[in-house]
């Protein structure tokens, strides 16, 4: 069901931490040990936001001998976009229709320059 992963996805979102994980993952994947150091917040913590990311599955964990890296899921973020589209259209045709209104109202005060 879209709307409950949908839920998960701007749920785990929210937090600005995870966000900057996932855009330390954009770039790559990467160990929790890894992911530490740039955050200055310590390995439960970080491992805290993992769970969280995972279980809106915007991250995967994969099994690399005693390493368990982390990579970003593009799943749930391209539905994310796909919901936010939508509104961006409707906002783009408002501002579309304010546009052609302002341009009518500075014609109506300035007819000599239209």
């Amino acid at each position: 069901m879209m709307t409950a992963s949908l839920d998960a996805t701007f749920a785990a979102l929210a937090d600005p931490t995870r966000r900057a994980i996932l855009a330390r993952l954009a770039q790559g994947e990467a160990t929790v040990t890894e992911l530490v150091s740039p955050f200055q917040l310590s390995q439960p913590a970080i491992s805290k936001h993992l769970k969280v990311l995972e279980k809106a599955g915007l991250i995967t964990r994969g099994k690399d001998a005693q390493k368990r890296p982390c990579r970003i899921a593009a799943e749930p973020l391209a539905e994310a976009n796909e919901w936010l589209e939508d509104y961006r259209k409707i906002w783009e045709a408002h501002f579309d229709r304010l546009d052609s209104l302002l341009d009518e109202l500075k014609a109506r005060k300035n007819p000599e320059k239209s």
